[in-house]
């Protein structure tokens, strides 16, 4: 997978990923938890290190490739940690130089009560981490801890199980350890910027998913539930709110695919990578709440119960939204972003 696709390379890597999801999940799947099975299959298909380095024992594909992927995860609402491990996890492992072992993985900056002190040959680590994506399943957490990256095993850490509102684990790992040298390293300045940007590239392809399965679940629904001798599509009030809905999840996907973009050409280090990542990240949380808003209108109260699939796609795209940072925390970065450059760059910040 070296090298950078072009758009028919794309599509067959995204058709490849949809033939995956479906051939080991069902509908109900998405609330079914952790499955072995399907954690292999990605693995055994190159999925899970997509874009993490060939040198580093990855398929060296790029961030498009990688958000590809997410986004066909997102849409088929995939119950593993695929960006966690792909993204983040094998990457801050990486880019310290550690062993990136199999298995899903996972990252997070250490909060400022974890308490990190040098002891002998390694370090001391005591305290908590809270809401870890996927922690009691990952083979190794890769901490961020100012300028070093500590690789924590499943042994050093107990786990205080959690879950965000799509049942996603969100688990609190407490942390009493001695971190041995060779499971440490440090990392370049600027790394705790750049686990954050990468954090939010997860959660915006993840959602762009999400909502494009919102639009084709309400589609479907509309144009086979009748009323009055009618199939739903054919009442005008709901072609109103259909072309919406499809207005909210294209603007999703368009400012997404306008990140990736920029970021896959100049690298996610570039200022203006902040500044896309911040819009779209604005965007999709913007635009989740009335995705799954109408979707939900539309449909009913079917829409609500768990034996409907529409809610595997609304509880992501609302727990995701609050993931990575708020819009409304992006809101405030994003305007303060504009005001740096002060009124005489406005116009060239709007048009890049």
């Amino acid at each position: 997978m070296t090298g950078t696709m072009d758009a028919n390379e794309l599509e067959l890597l995204r058709r490849s990923c949809s033939d995956l999801f479906n051939r080991y999940q069902d509908e109900q799947d998405g609330r079914a938890g952790w499955d072995d099975r399907l954690w292999q299959a990605i693995e055994q298909s190159g999925f899970a290190l997509v874009s993490v380095p060939v040198e580093h024992g990855g398929e060296g594909g790029t961030l498009r490739e990688a958000a590809t992927v997410l986004t066909v995860a997102g849409e088929h609402c995939v119950m593993a940690p695929i960006g966690e491990t792909a993204v983040l996890g094998a990457w801050l492992l990486g880019q310290a130089g550690l062993e990136i072992p199999a298995g899903p993985l996972t990252a997070v900056s250490a909060p400022p009560e974890l308490q990190v002190n040098p002891v002998g040959g390694g370090w001391s680590v005591l305290g908590r981490l809270p809401r870890v994506p996927w922690g009691r399943y990952v083979a190794r957490v890769a901490v961020l801890a100012g300028d070093h990256v500590l690789s924590l095993a499943p042994e050093a850490v107990s786990v205080e199980p959690g879950a965000n509102l799509a049942g996603e684990p969100r688990d609190t790992l407490l942390v009493d350890c001695i971190v041995d040298r060779a499971e440490q390293a440090r990392v370049q300045p600027g790394t705790d910027e750049l686990l954050r940007r990468r954090q939010v590239l997860v959660r915006i392809a993840l959602m762009a998913g999400a909502a494009q399965r919102a639009l084709s679940s309400t589609l479907r629904y509309v144009s086979e539930r009748e009323q009055f001798g009618r199939p739903l599509s054919g009442f005008q009030a709901v072609q109103q709110q259909v072309a919406e809905l499809a207005g909210e999840t294209a603007a999703m996907r368009i400012s997404v695919d306008a990140a990736i973009d920029l970021c896959g050409r100049h690298g996610l280090e570039h200022d203006r990578a902040g500044d896309v990542l911040a819009a779209a990240k604005v965007q999709a949380g913007r635009g989740a709440g009335r995705v799954a808003r109408i979707a939900h209108q539309l449909h009913g109260a079917i829409g609500l119960t768990d034996e409907h699939s529409l809610g595997l796609a609304t509880t992501r795209l609302w727990a995701w939204r609050d993931e990575a940072g708020s819009e409304a925390e992006w809101a405030c970065e994003l305007g303060a972003r504009v005001l740096d450059r002060g009124a005489e760059g406005l116009w060239c910040f709007i048009t890049g």
